[in-house]
């Protein structure tokens, strides 16, 4: 079947579009399913003016070729302003990548493409959360909170299915924990703003910034792996304590450690002292399951929603 003429099969339905705007990388999509994205561009995340004029140039022939969008959605990295009844809807706030701090998504966008679709702007952990709820480790779940663990920290919180939102997003990644240092040399924290974060002690710089090696080159039995394990289920009952998750998901590259995920669930049944009546701590805390494609899976969901 042609370009033109799947897309004629489909203009019944609405068109969507979504970016994910990670602190590393852009992927920009389209597609009519969510699931299902017709087509996808992957890319660095750059200076603004060049990284918004590339994902602009994706959609002006998205648009070519496939019809008017509908609605887009950005799943963004944070922090962000995503209350759509502020004057800095879309903003990137204070962030330590250079260039960024001030940056507003919607009008760039704007700017470049137009204004014929409405535009929706979350965290991109928030949008991986929506997309694990749906298609991955969290189906069926309404509750959830996902952590993802890779160059930075961040997490994304569902109640009742929709991202949690209040005066600002949850920054699971700047949560305090306890200062757990091993025998490493190294930074203490690798955050420019906490001393003690979550971000700070377990990201993937942050391991190799106390051992002086990525943690990919790291044995599986260093011991590296149990103090990150601490880390992670110290976020883990945290996140228990405050928002009492139907699921915890953790995802990223750090989390890919063979027996990682599981010396977490241990760490995290002798903090949590039998407090809780959980379920099976194998149910409980998972592995995500659409890996990368869970940003911008739940992303384009949320361009969806903007249409029903």
């Amino acid at each position: 079947m042609s370009m033109s003429e799947r897309a004629s099969q489909e203009s019944r339905k609405p068109l969507l579009a979504a970016i994910e705007a990670g602190g590393t990388k852009f992927v920009c999509a389209v597609g009519y399913d969510p699931f299902e994205p017709l087509r996808e561009h992957r890319f660095p995340t750059r200076d603004p003016e060049t990284t918004m004029a590339e994902a602009a140039e994706f959609f002006k022939q998205a648009i070519a070729d496939f019809g008017e969008i509908s609605s887009m959605a950005v799943g963004a990295f944070g922090p962000v302003d995503v209350r759509p009844d502020s004057e800095g809807y879309g903003s990137i706030l204070t962030t330590p990548k250079p260039g960024w701090k001030g940056t507003n998504l919607i009008k760039e966008l704007r700017s470049r493409i137009g204004d014929s679709f409405t535009v929706h702007v979350d965290t991109d952990v928030n949008a991986a959360a929506v997309g694990e709820a749906l298609y991955g480790a969290a189906r069926g779940k309404r509750h959830v909170a996902y952590i993802t663990v890779g160059t930075g920290v961040g997490g994304g919180v569902l109640y009742d299915g929709k991202p949690l939102l209040g005066i600002l997003h949850p920054e699971i990644g700047h949560m305090s924990v306890p200062d757990l240092e091993g025998s490493g040399s190294g930074s203490s924290s690798v955050c420019p703003f906490h001393e003690c974060c979550l971000e700070g002690k377990a990201s993937g710089p942050a391991i190799q910034s106390r051992w002086g090696t990525p943690g990919y080159e790291l044995p599986d039995d260093h011991e590296a792996w149990n103090l990150e394990a601490a880390y992670l289920a110290h976020a883990a009952v945290n996140l228990t304590a405050t928002w009492a998750p139907e699921i915890i998901v953790f995802g990223g590259g750090v989390l890919q450690k063979p027996g990682l995920l599981e010396k977490i669930r241990e760490k995290f049944s002798e903090l949590a002292g039998g407090y809780w009546e959980l379920p099976d701590l194998e149910e409980y805390i998972q592995m995500a399951e659409l890996d990368q494609k869970a940003g911008i899976v739940g992303t384009l969901t949320l361009a969806s929603r903007m249409t029903s």
